[in-house]
């Protein structure tokens, strides 16, 4: 009786949610896609400088 109610329930709230159209959600998906690569460029030109730099120091 209480997981009937609750399942219900659930129905209920997911008929209210605002889904995302397919245009929007390849949209964002690119977006995220773009901004993981330059965070990963970013880092790995980070990572590159200061283990070079770090190799100038302790030579």
């Amino acid at each position: 009786m209480i997981v009937k109610k609750f399942l219900d329930e659930v129905v209920a709230e997911m008929k209210k949610v605002s889904w995302s159209t397919k245009k929007e959600l390849v949209n964002y998906t690119v977006v995220v896609g773009i901004a993981v690569a330059i965070v990963c460029a970013l880092i790995w030109i980070c990572d590159t400088f200061f283990a070079r730099l770090f190799h100038i120091i302790l030579r």
